[in-house]
């Protein structure tokens, strides 16, 4: 059975080593730098790692990062002091298409809502047909599809921003 919870700070370098083992493909954009600085903001606090475990395992996780600290592109979408962002989602290849990332993005979702969000953000490739599966499964909806070949090298070379309300 999976359960789910925000990691601990302590677990950060097992969250790094889950995100390179099965995050790279040919629809991620993953620089060492970006997802250094991502988990330096769950190291300190200002970002939250929801995960899923399995048999005392993270098998999956998804990163939520205040519109403040966001990608500034995201301002175009929504106000960054009222929004949030997902990052990161990637879950183990043993456990994939079980639902779990769909699960982690409603985990992000519900965190975002207690810290008064009005808003979730999230990010894939045009292409990507699990990330947009998960997405859609979660209640995300296309905001918007443009070019994007400084990020993205494969296939179309698009990007798409989708995001969803959060009710009161």
């Amino acid at each position: 059975m999976i359960s789910y919870r925000l990691a601990k700070t302590t677990e950060v370098g097992e969250l790094k080593s889950l995100l390179w083992k099965y995050g790279p493909n040919e629809w991620n954009y993953l620089t060492e730098e970006g997802v250094d600085a991502e988990l330096q903001l769950v190291e300190s606090g200002r970002a939250h790692a929801a995960v899923a475990i399995y048999q005392n395992q993270i098998v999956g996780l998804a990163i939520l990062i205040s519109g403040v600290d966001a990608p500034s592109y995201i301002e175009k979408y929504a106000r960054v002091a009222e929004s949030s962002f997902i990052g990161d989602v990637v879950v183990s290849k043993e456990h994939s298409g079980m639902g779990i990332a769909s699960q982690l993005l409603r985990e992000c979702k519900h965190k975002a809502k207690s810290l008064n969000s009005k808003s979730v953000l999230i990010e894939r490739h045009e292409e990507n047909l699990a990330s947009a599966g998960m997405m859609k499964n979660a209640g995300f909806t296309i905001y918007e599809t443009f070019h994007d070949p400084d990020k993205r090298s494969s296939g179309t070379q698009n990007s798409v921003v989708l995001g969803c309300m959060l009710g009161n």
